[in-house]
């Protein structure tokens, strides 16, 4: 079986006890199943594409030497989305790093101004380059707490309970913060939006991904994580 053509059913879990039984080349699916989720968090710290790359694979790298680390008691979503995080966060605070904003910061003026409305076909209309800008930046611009909760309930799927033990704070908090979260952006762009599609990581550059990791991890000069 191809490691890129690992079944969905197959757990994460499993994938893992693979790996660390030696079948290493099957790292290369769990790249593919989480490089959206790394990319989405990459991009609401405010990194470009290629500084967003570069953590996603420090971020990898960093998940498979500690793999034998990983308790089965989480899940392995939860786990590799809070090393991204650590790193981005650690990046961001370094004194020499000059923090960039994304892309979507250089959109023609027109298109900043350019009204978001309702439209018959929803969803086609969220794909249209415009208004995904609109709402990426929308959600750029909540203040931090509100965007790290929105962005780990809707765009990656967390639970609560997930959620706040990754932000250090209660389920209470995070539903609070969630919900004035999803206040400010309709004050912004109304309900006109699908939280599944922004900050895609498009595919092709995911084989790319996987192929940068498994290179990376193949020079460490291991043989098994």
């Amino acid at each position: 079986m191809s490691a890129m053509n690992i079944p969905k059913e197959i757990s994460d879990h499993e994938i893992i006890r693979r790996i660390l039984a030696g079948e290493t080349d099957l790292y290369a699916s769990i790249i593919k199943r989480y490089n959206s989720y790394l990319f989405k968090v990459g991009k609401l710290y405010g990194y470009n594409h290629e500084d967003t790359e570069d953590l996603m694979q420090e971020t990898y790298v960093r998940a498979y030497t500690h793999l034998k680390d990983f308790e089965e008691r989480s899940s392995f979503k939860t786990w590799i989305v809070q090393i991204m995080l650590h790193q981005c966060y650690h990046k961001k605070h370094k004194l020499s790093f000059q923090r960039e904003r994304p892309d979507s910061e250089n959109l023609e003026t027109d298109a900043e101004m350019a009204p978001v409305r309702k439209v018959a076909d929803g969803v086609k209309a969220v794909q249209e380059r415009e208004l995904k800008e609109i709402i990426e930046q929308a959600i750029l611009d909540l203040p931090d707490e509100y965007r790290m909760v929105f962005s780990l309930r809707e765009l990656m799927g967390l639970s609560t309970s997930e959620t706040a033990h990754m932000l250090n704070i209660t389920e209470d908090n995070a539903k609070v913060r969630l919900n004035r979260a999803k206040k400010m952006l309709q004050d912004k762009i109304g309900e006109s939006y699908t939280s599944s599609e922004l900050f895609e990581f498009n595919l092709i550059y995911c084989d790319g991904m996987v192929d940068r990791v498994m290179k990376a991890i193949k020079e460490l000069g291991q043989t098994s994580a």
